[in-house]
Order: C-alpha cells, then sequence, then structure tokens
C-alpha cells in the first residue's frame, strides 16, 4: 500500500479538517417547552470527541495502516505526538466541561494513562489511620474532661 499522506504536512491539514467535523456536528434534538405546551424539534449544535480512530475514518484509511505507515516513522513523528496530544486534550476538556458526561471518565482517560482510583500505599493508609484513631481518643479525652468540669 502507498503512503495516503506524502508529507506530515499533508496529514496535519487532514487532522485539521477532521476536527472541524468533529467540532462542527447537529444533533436533531426532542424535547418537551412548557412554554408552548408542545413537543419541539430542532437541529442543535453538537461536538465529537477526536480519536485515532475516527481520524482513521474520516480518513479513508484502516487503523492498522495508520500504525504501520505513520506512528513508528520518525519523519511522522512530531504530527503522530500532536495528534495524540489533542485527542487527550480534547477529551479531557470535554469531561471537565460536561459535555462527555463524568461516568464515562474512567474509560475516556484511561486511554490516556489517568485513573479514577486513588492509589495509597499501605504505609499511607497505616498512618492515616494511627492519625484518625489518635484523634478520636483525643476527643474522648476532651468530652471527659468537659464532663469533670461540669
Amino acid at each position: 500500500m502507498t503512503r495516503r499522506f506524502k508529507t506530515p504536512a499533508d496529514l496535519l491539514k487532514t487532522w485539521k479538517d477532521y476536527k472541524e467535523v468533529c467540532d462542527h456536528r447537529t444533533v436533531t434534538r426532542t424535547e418537551f417547552s412548557s412554554k408552548l405546551g408542545k413537543f419541539c424539534t430542532a437541529e442543535v449544535p453538537a461536538s465529537v470527541t477526536y480519536t485515532v480512530e475516527g481520524f482513521c475514518i474520516y480518513a479513508g484509511l484502516a487503523r492498522s495502516a495508520f500504525y504501520s505507515h505513520y506512528v513508528d516513522v520518525k519523519k511522522y513523528a512530531e504530527a503522530i505526538e500532536l495528534i495524540r496530544t489533542e485527542c487527550e486534550i480534547d477529551a479531557r476538556s470535554k469531561l471537565e466541561m460536561g459535555i462527555i458526561p463524568t461516568s464515562l471518565a474512567g474509560l475516556w482517560m484511561g486511554k490516556y494513562g489517568y485513573t479514577t482510583k486513588q492509589e495509597v500505599s499501605d504505609n499511607t493508609a497505616k498512618a492515616k489511620a494511627i492519625d484518625n484513631i489518635q484523634t478520636m481518643v483525643e476527643q474522648l479525652h476532651e468530652a471527659e474532661d468537659d464532663d469533670v468540669a461540669d
């Protein structure tokens, strides 16, 4: 197979066009209008999150061809890094702005090395537990001192 993109500039031009399409989608929504007392349907703006997979479909390129012809080729390295970074930033922005439901955060951001779980070492957990116990003991002593003072 010959390369679809002869230069990194060609690749980035198609990437820019793909982002434009993603950012300017429309969807048909039907909602009840209490003001009008009926259901109303309208085309409203929407956006689609950037993905390498979506880009491949847009460019008419198999994902396997994209990875084999461009990802590990030094000449395209900077363009590929930009594409990956923009995918990550787009997904993160849409999560933070509420465009993507937060319940999907793990699914989307897991692709970029983020996790929704808090990683705690055993030592940190033990220290936290000891601090909690000490605080409770201090509160008990304060309560006993208050009872004695009355």
